[in-house]
């Protein structure tokens, strides 16, 4: 995981789904690659926008984080 790239909120907010075709999110310092997910089809999971940090919004969500499991890491947040 060190290897990764790292990305700005900026370069994180391009991937929402709208500006360009992958869709990212980032949680606890990981970008994940969430384009393929049903659930985020266009950029947006219920209440919750791609391209944005997580992290803060989690506690809210009816799943723990072992949701992000299922998703690949592309790179970590700067």
């Amino acid at each position: 995981m060190d290897d990764l790239p790292f990305y700005t909120k900026s370069q994180l907010a391009l991937r929402n789904g709208q500006d360009r075709e992958e869709i990212w999110v980032a949680y606890e310092g990981s970008i994940y690659e969430v384009t393929h997910s049903r659930l985020w089809r266009n950029g947006k999971h219920y209440e919750h926008w791609a391209g944005q940090d997580l992290t803060e919004e989690l506690s809210e969500a009816p799943h723990s984080k072992s949701v992000f499991i299922k998703f690949k890491v592309v790179g970590r947040l700067k």
